[in-house]
C-alpha cells in the first residue's frame, strides 16, 4: 500500500474510532467512587504535600487516580491503531496466543508483538510474565506442525531505545522497538509517528469540553461531599481520614 492510501486511511480509522476513547474517560469518571480512590491513595502524602483544602486534597487524589486510568485507557486505544495499520500494510491479526496482541508475517518471518503504551509499562515481574508468553507462544506454533520462524517484540508506542535487541537473563531473547521505530516496524513507513498526532487530535476540543464539564461536576460533588465527612469546621480532620483509610 503506497504512504497516502495508508495516511488516508489512518484519518478515517481514527475519525471513526477516537471518539470510543473519550467516551470511555467520561464512563471512568461516572463509575468514580470518592471513597473507593481515598482507600487507595496515601494519606500521609497530602498531608506532607501541606494540603489545606477539601477542594485541593480531592483535586489532587482524583488527578492522580484518572492519569494512571487514562493512559490504560489510552493504550488500549493505541493497540487497536496499531494492529488495523499492520493489518492494512501487512495483513496483522490479534493473536489468539495469550498476551501477545498481534501476529504477522513478513519475509517467511512470523513476528509475535506484545504492544505498551509507553517504554516503562511494566516492574520485572511483568516483564517476565510477558516473556513467559513469548516462550508459550513459540511451544503453541511450533507443535503446530508448521516450520516457521519466529521473531518476538516488544513495541512501546513512544519512546526511544538504541539497544533494540533484549537478552534476559532467563527465558527468550526478544526485540523492544520504542516510537518511531515501533510504527516503522509494523507500517514499513518511517515516517508515520509523527502523520499519527494530526488524526488523533481530531475532535479533541470537542470531547474535551464534555469531559471538562463531568470533570468539574465530579469535583465539586465529591468535596461536598469530602468536606462533610472529613472535615471539622472547614478543617481537614486528617485523624478521621487516616482511620478511614488504615484503621484495623
Amino acid at each position: 500500500m503506497v504512504k497516502q492510501m495508508l495516511k488516508e486511511a489512518v484519518i478515517q480509522y481514527v475519525e471513526q474510532h477516537v471518539g470510543n476513547f473519550h467516551e470511555k474517560r467520561i464512563i471512568s469518571l461516572d463509575k468514580l467512587k470518592l471513597k473507593d480512590v481515598l482507600k487507595r491513595k496515601n494519606p500521609y502524602l497530602f498531608k506532607a504535600k501541606y494540603i489545606l483544602t477539601a477542594e485541593q486534597l480531592v483535586r489532587s487524589i482524583v488527578d492522580a487516580h484518572l492519569s494512571s486510568s487514562e493512559e490504560g485507557i489510552f493504550g488500549d486505544w493505541l493497540e487497536g491503531l496499531a494492529i488495523f495499520i499492520n493489518n492494512q500494510v501487512y495483513g496483522g491479526y490479534k493473536s489468539s496466543c495469550n498476551g501477545i496482541d498481534l501476529e504477522f508475517d513478513k519475509e517467511g518471518t512470523r513476528y509475535l508483538v506484545s504492544i505498551k503504551s509507553g517504554p516503562n509499562w511494566g516492574n520485572k515481574s511483568q516483564v517476565e510474565k510477558m516473556i513467559t508468553d513469548f516462550n508459550d507462544a513459540k511451544r503453541t506454533l511450533s507443535t503446530s506442525g508448521a516450520k516457521i520462524t519466529m521473531v518476538f517484540v516488544n513495541g512501546c508506542c513512544y519512546g526511544k531505545d538504541k539497544n533494540p535487541h533484549k537478552f534476559p537473563k532467563k527465558g527468550s531473547d526478544y526485540f523492544k522497538f520504542y516510537g518511531q521505530h515501533f510504527w516503522e516496524f509494523i507500517s514499513g513507513e518511517p515516517n508515520l509517528y509523527l502523520d499519527l498526532i494530526e488524526p488523533i487530535g481530531t475532535k479533541a476540543k470537542e470531547k474535551n469540553e464534555e469531559y471538562l464539564r463531568a470533570y468539574s461536576k465530579m469535583i465539586n460533588l465529591f468535596t461536598s461531599e469530602f468536606s462533610q465527612d472529613f472535615c471539622s469546621d472547614g478543617i481537614i480532620d486528617w485523624e478521621k481520614l487516616l482511620k478511614f483509610n488504615s484503621a484495623k
